[in-house]
């Protein structure tokens, strides 16, 4: 966690620190991320970093819980949007088209998300993974759970296991447009608007598969 220093600098400051750990890490990763790299960017002191973070490991946390809360921003107006009136599944579709369009924007954050998901270490993986993976839950479950109530999922499927199946494909959706060999046979990269749909349309339609009520 951030230390009360860190909390006392200007949102200016802070901004500016975050920018550079952002694409310092995003760009190489947490083992060879630098802090002078970081420091020399952020226009502070390697040292001053050590008086707003712990170290090293609490710096990436905290750039991967703050990368994870800015893609929540973007998307909220989908996680929140939700109302039954259109089927679950096409609205879904348009809102992972809008999830490669902010990360297609957004090479900061798509960055981080390749740190906080290819990262090697276990421990460093486990310690940035779980906070985000609590961010995206905490806006991902209501939107399931709305569509168990609308009736576009069935009453009693397994919630849990669909969240886990999510967390799996988004960031696979984030980053396999950008990422050599990534991506499948089911392309999202260079596509037509039409087919670039149609293919996210493919690649969730066995996800939601066996949580749709059936047909009589």
């Amino acid at each position: 966690m951030p230390t009360s220093t860190w909390t006392r600098l200007s949102p200016v400051r802070r901004e500016r620190v975050l920018v550079a750990a952002m694409d310092e890490f995003g760009t190489h990763g947490y083992s060879t991320g630098s802090l002078n790299v970081i420091a020399r960017e952020a226009g502070v002191a390697k040292g001053s970093l050590f008086q707003y973070f712990e170290g090293k490991l609490d710096l990436f946390a905290y750039v991967a819980e703050q990368t994870s809360l800015r893609v929540y921003g973007a998307m909220q107006p989908w996680l929140d949007g939700y109302d039954g009136s259109t089927e679950f599944s096409r609205y879904l579709t348009d809102a992972l088209e809008a999830w490669l369009d902010y990360f297609a924007r957004h090479p900061l954050e798509r960055g981080v998300t390749a740190a906080t998901n290819m990262e090697l270490d276990p421990a460093v993986r486990n310690a940035v993974r779980v906070p985000v993976r609590d961010i995206y839950l905490a806006g991902l479950r209501p939107l399931v759970e709305r569509a168990v109530e609308t009736g576009d999922l069935r009453k009693g499927a397994d919630i849990d296991a669909l969240l886990s199946l999510l967390l799996v494909l988004l960031p696979h959706f984030a980053l396999a447009a950008h990422t050599p060999g990534l991506e499948g046979p089911v392309r999202l990269a260079g596509e037509h608007p039409e087919v670039r749909r149609a293919n996210i349309a493919r690649l969730i339609g066995p996800v939601l598969a066996d949580f749709v009520p059936k047909e009589p």
